[in-house]
């Protein structure tokens, strides 16, 4: 392969790499505003050891329940 071909393909690597990224920002940010949305959580309530803290306990819950359908 040529040098132009490569940077070519290394162009389309780094756009599909950063469009793969957006795409999870866009799902991190929906789940997170739906389980705040669905919990009827309070912004002003929602520190960042808090919102760890919540995060564990979803982990938990959602590994609890996968383990279970085993």
């Amino acid at each position: 392969m040529t040098q132009s071909a490569l940077e070519k393909q290394e162009a389309k690597l780094k756009q599909l790499n950063q469009r793969i990224k957006a795409e999870k920002s866009k799902i991190e940010q929906n789940l997170g505003k739906q389980i705040i949305k669905t919990s009827n959580l309070d912004y002003a309530n929602l520190s960042n050891q808090k919102i760890k803290d919540l995060a564990q306990k979803i982990a938990t819950v959602l590994n609890h329940e996968s383990n279970n359908q085993l």
